[in-house]
C-alpha cells in the first residue's frame, strides 16, 4: 500500500499520490527562477524511477521567469501533466506555457478546479500512464 506523502520546497510542496503521480502545488505570488526548477526536478529524479505524471494544482496565483519557462517539466520521465485551474488568468497563463514549449509536445490536459477537476486530472493521469507502459 502506497501513503502519500507531502514534501515542503523552496516555492511550495510536492505530495506523492502514487508510485508514479505527483501533485506540485507553488505557494502564493512565488516567481518560480531557473533554481527553482532544479529544486523541482531533482526531487523528482529522486522520487521517481520510471515514468510518471504531475498534477499541477494551481490554487495559488505565481509566475516563471523567462529561463524558468524553458526549463520546467523537461524530465524524460514526465509522460503526462494535468493542471488543474481556479480562474481564467491561471488557465490563460497555462497556455501561454504550453505555446511557448510547443515544440516539445507536452502531453497535457487542463481541468477547472471549480467542476470537480482534481479527480478528472487524477483519473485522466492513471489512463495516460496507463498507455504508456
Amino acid at each position: 500500500m502506497f501513503s502519500q506523502m507531502k514534501h515542503k520546497l523552496s516555492f511550495g510542496y510536492i505530495t506523492l499520490l502514487s508510485e508514479n503521480i505527483a501533485e506540485v502545488v507553488v505557494n502564493q505570488n512565488i516567481v518560480m527562477t531557473l533554481e527553482m526548477v532544479d529544486e523541482y526536478d531533482y526531487f523528482l529524479k529522486c522520487h521517481f524511477n520510471g515514468d510518471f505524471g504531475l498534477l499541477i494544482n494551481k490554487i495559488n496565483q505565481y509566475s516563471y521567469t523567462f529561463e524558468a519557462q524553458l526549463a520546467i517539466a523537461s524530465l524524460s520521465g514526465i509522460k503526462a501533466m494535468a493542471v488543474i485551474t481556479y480562474y481564467p488568468k491561471c488557465d490563460q497563463m497555462t497556455k501561454t506555457l504550453v505555446n511557448t514549449r510547443k515544440m516539445d509536445h507536452w502531453n497535457l490536459k487542463q481541468f477547472s478546479g471549480l467542476e470537480l477537476g482534481l479527480q478528472s486530472g487524477i483519473n485522466w493521469l492513471e489512463q495516460e500512464l496507463l498507455s504508456v507502459n
